[in-house]
């Protein structure tokens, strides 16, 4: 069950979001004209996890609807890589990841550092640094690190906060951009 956080993200400022990134991204994606023809709205994650080697591309909402098996293979790919445990990852913490790769303009996919974590593995990581949140988002499935070689640890930040949709954290000395689901906030880490 996908445990959600209603206090973060308004449906209008997540549509907002999206209907900007439409106007960017579509001159970019190789199907533009039949997008502009009002073929219907696409939504897409690009990603790979530097810790098991796996990739994901995949479109996985169209016309209003997200893809339940594309959904699905997205939890797999965002689980604890270090114990495998899957958790539903939040549909909200997706759209924000995917809004903001548009509003970049890259065609790098994200390089995902941790998105679910288990209580165990969020508790061993406290345990190293005191950076770790006791009640992570990350174990709610609401989270996500991320990583681009293109883009800066600021302009990341900025795509994501432009969202309007969640938190947003910048940890330039570890070069990562934390997003999530909850409450609009920004921090630098």
């Amino acid at each position: 069950m996908v445990e959600t956080n209603t206090s973060g993200m308004t449906r209008r400022g997540l549509l907002g979001a999206f209907a900007a990134t439409t106007l960017v991204a579509a001159p970019t994606l190789s199907n533009a004209a039949g997008f502009l023809r009002g073929s219907g709205d696409i939504r897409r994650i690009r990603m790979y996890s530097g810790r098991t080697g796996e990739r994901i591309d995949m479109i996985y909402w169209i016309d209003g609807k997200y893809i339940k098996d594309a959904v699905k293979e997205i939890n797999y790919f965002m689980r604890d890589w270090r114990n495998d445990q899957v958790k539903e990852i939040d549909t909200r913490t997706i759209d924000i990841m995917a809004a903001s790769h548009n509003l970049l303009e890259v065609n790098e996919p994200y390089m995902m550092l941790s998105g679910y974590r288990s209580p165990q593995t969020n508790a061993m990581l406290r345990r190293r640094s005191r950076g770790v949140a006791k009640n992570s988002l990350h174990m709610r499935g609401q989270a996500a690190d991320l990583r681009l070689a293109s883009r800066s640890v600021g302009q990341m930040a900025k795509a994501a906060q432009a969202c309007r949709a969640g938190g947003v954290g910048k940890y330039r000395g570890s070069n990562f951009v934390h997003m999530d689901c909850g409450q609009v906030r920004s921090w630098s880490g």
